[in-house]
């Protein structure tokens, strides 16, 4: 397959560029609708017995309401006949907007609940048809909400969090990417030494993002995608296209420093460094494809941003790179930079016996012989370092985003503030309970009605934290009624369906708010009807349940696939397994380093975020993310080590020429990536600053103590059985398998020294 390629690109360069800024083309005109197309939500599980119940009240009964407006007297309370006035006009106007089919407001059908303690604020509630309907009052109302009047209107509420998410993440990418990208460019002209070489990365990542963007904007136009994808789609694609370019380039300059032609070193460059990419690539694929299993399109969303970025990162770094490479051949070394880089660069080159020295880290070579030298003394230490990094998880929370993911400078976390804080209970955070079914006992066999919906209503208001319980039945709390029914409650009952409104008197997301779901679901219900139970707290009871059940199965895919992929590029079954616990070891790392940081609040003061609960979906991004960029590194390595040890190299010396010579690639490319993703440490959401801090420590992990202690330390322990398979297995990877050279078997016939000191005894006995 690379040798067809080679030829392909070599014979006709010019062509594989046209096509290429073709492909460019139209994906970027393409991409750019991505944007229209894009959701805030996708958190939920649309199959679960939460978002059921939430579309039957969206369905039946108008829905919840979509938009809260705190209104905020200047002067006084909210009583004063001024604010009175204000008030009902504000709810009379809104009520007669456009898609509004219903408002309420403390002075107009609300009463009490819906006055503050201090009386200084209240609120009025819009039911709209649509999100559309909603976001547009709420962009109107944040522009008015220092228009002169005795009060003061800020929007909130679902609709006002939404809006000020979506304009969040715009706002925030622009700023990550005017940090990251200058950034970056600095560190790839540091890197390649050169301008030209520098910018071919760029030219990778930038084939990534449009084609992600395109493939983003096809599905936004068939199914629900999140609009967070868009933030996958540049940080991966500008990060996949450093790790491929940097590969590539370095390897391509090797075979020309070897003495090569632009050709044959473009298909040596093939042969090999593109080989690892297209193993890279799909090693990265199949850590993201793993989200495709959980429900929530939100996680779905990131699963398809990252394998079309990827595919086409792949694409464009083996097939559009390596044609631009023929074209420039040594012009790949042009426009140098000088100074301090350059005078290290020429000292090095002169001090290196041949090409290949030159390409050799002398700083890698040394870790890794004092490594090797004392596995047992380096590796340990290691181990605990990220044992420790990782305790913290033991105690992990999860919650779903609301407004306390946004700065305190959003109207929405403002409201979101005071109704937390001024207020009894919030009704748009009520459990919804959609009674659905004939009862027995009714007229005709009517929606559930008289006295057990009575009865049902009043077992509810009994429970712990319920503040109180609306139906049409009327309202209840602590077991009574405390208002009969009115005209206006009218909206619990249709057709065959009722529902109720269990306002909790606790947050939502709360360990007590979650309690007080599972015990609204253990209620008997009347006989005849089936329950559905809505709501925030049920959404992240629901969520987390739906986590936690699709969990294994993934865990099942990312080991499998990981292992058959890895064996097929080593032909070793020890191979996989090792890079399976150091992984799982890199990534507890970084769990508990999330929750160090983002639920117990340490650094909470210098990146400006209200500690909580991690987001159930984030640690899952996180896990598929860190392990396919770990997984990434992993095949640089490999590859290197493995083309050693296949001519004849023993294994310990191996393993240290193959660090010598990724180590820089890999910890440049890792610098590189981690700039990129700890960009968004700058985002006013919390879980993209948790997205980009935990992305971005997993790659410095992975880079450091992974690749640079713990993989020579157990490569030097395991030794030659590093590269063990059954025998059923070794015939299969000879038949399928890829392999760059033939294996010496008799280069391998070494002293124990270079088995390794698990081999040390086994080699012993074989000797006598």
């Amino acid at each position: 397959m690379f040798a067809r390629l080679a030829r392909l690109v070599t014979r006709r360069p010019g062509p594989v560029l046209l096509a290429t800024l073709l492909l460019v083309g139209a994906t970027a005109v393409l991409g750019v609708t991505a944007f229209g197309k894009l959701q805030t939500g996708g958190f939920d599980d649309p199959q679960s017995g939460s978002t059921r119940a939430d579309e039957a009240v969206q369905a039946r009964f108008g829905g919840q309401p979509s938009l809260i407006l705190l209104v905020t007297a200047r002067a006084g309370t909210v009583d004063a006949p001024d604010v009175t006035a204000a008030g009902r006009e504000l709810t009379r106007a809104l009520a007669a907007e456009p898609g509004v089919h219903r408002a309420v407001s403390y002075w107009d059908g609300g009463g009490p609940p819906l006055r503050s303690e201090s009386g200084r604020h209240a609120l009025v509630l819009a039911y709209t048809s649509d999100d559309d309907v909603a976001e547009g009052l709420v962009a109107r109302y944040e522009k008015a909400r220092d228009a002169p009047g005795p009060v003061t209107v800020a929007p909130g509420g679902a609709a006002a969090i939404g809006e000020n998410i979506n304009d969040q993440v715009t706002a925030d990418l622009a700023v990550a990417e005017s940090v990251a990208i200058p950034i970056t460019m600095l560190l790839l002209i540091a890197a390649f030494g050169g301008m030209v070489a520098a910018l071919l990365p760029l030219a990778v990542g930038v084939v990534g993002i449009f084609g992600g963007l395109a493939i983003l904007s096809v599905l936004g136009s068939l199914t629900d995608v999140s609009i967070f994808a868009v933030n996958l789609t540049t940080a991966l694609g500008l990060g996949l296209g450093i790790d491929y370019a940097l590969l590539m380039v370095s390897r391509f300059r090797e075979e020309l420093a070897g003495g090569r032609d632009r050709a044959d070193a473009v298909a040596s460059t093939l042969r090999t460094a593109g080989r690892t990419i297209v193993f890279s690539g799909a090693t990265v694929v199949a850590a993201l494809a793993v989200m495709l299993v959980f429900p929530p399109y939100f996680l779905k969303s990131m699963a398809y941003a990252g394998i079309a970025v990827t595919v086409f990162a792949v694409l464009s770094a083996t097939v559009a790179l390596p044609a631009i490479l023929v074209l420039l051949g040594p012009r790949v070394n042009a426009l140098r930079v000088g100074g301090l880089i350059g005078l290290i660069r020429r000292r090095r080159a002169a001090a290196a016996g041949s090409p290949r020295e030159a390409s050799e880290s002398p700083v890698w070579r040394a870790i890794a012989a004092t490594v090797m030298r004392r596995p047992l003394i380096t590796g340990v230490p290691a181990v605990a370092v990220l044992l420790v990094l990782g305790i913290p998880f033991l105690h992990v929370s999860f919650g779903t985003p609301d407004d306390r993911v946004l700065r305190d400078t959003a109207s929405s976390r403002q409201v979101g503030d005071v109704i937390r804080t001024d207020f009894a209970a919030d009704t748009a955070a009520a459990a919804t309970v959609v009674l659905e079914g004939r009862a027995a006992g009714t007229a005709g066999g009517g929606p559930v009605g008289g006295p057990a919906l009575e009865g049902y209503a009043r077992d509810l208001s009994s429970l712990p934290n319920v503040a109180r319980v609306n139906s049409a039945a009327g309202t209840y709390a602590a077991g009574r009624q405390v208002a009969p029914p009115t005209p206006a409650d009218s909206r619990f009952s249709a057709g065959t369906s009722t529902y109720l409104e269990v306002v909790p008197s606790v947050d939502p997301a709360s360990d007590t708010g979650q309690d007080l779901v599972r015990g609204v679901r253990e209620r008997p219900v009347p006989a005849g009807a089936a329950a559905l139970v809505g709501g925030p707290s049920a959404v992240l009871v629901d969520g987390k349940a739906t986590i936690s059940d699709h969990l294994p199965l993934a865990v099942g895919l990312i080991a499998l696939t990981t292992f058959v992929l890895l064996f097929l590029f080593t032909g070793s079954v020890v191979m996989p397994l090792k890079a399976l616990v150091l992984n799982a070891l890199s990534l507890s790392a970084v769990f508990g380093a999330a929750v160090w940081i983002f639920q117990d609040g340490h650094l909470s003061g210098a990146l400006g975020f209200l500690p909580g609960p991690l987001d159930t979906s984030m640690p899952v991004l996180l896990f598929c993310i860190a392990f396919g960029l770990s997984m990434d590194y992993e095949v640089f390595l490999l590859s290197r080590i493995k083309e050693e040890y296949d001519h004849g190299v023993p294994n310990t010396e191996a393993v240290a020429t193959g660090l010598a010579r990724t180590g820089r690639i890999v910890t440049t490319a890792a610098a590189l990536l981690a700039v990129t993703f700890v960009a968004f440490a700058t985002s006013s959401v919390t879980f993209m600053q948790m997205f980009g801090i935990g992305t971005a420590l997993a790659i410095v992990l992975d880079a450091t103590l992974i690749r640079g202690v713990l993989v020579p330390a157990f490569m030097r322990l395991a030794g030659n059985v590093n590269w063990w398979a059954p025998r059923p297995l070794r015939a299969l990877h000879t038949r399928i398998g890829l392999v760059e050279a033939p294996r010496p078997e008799a280069a391998h016939n070494t002293p124990a020294e270079n088995v390794g000191i698990v081999g040390h005894e086994l080699v012993r006995q074989s000797e006598k």
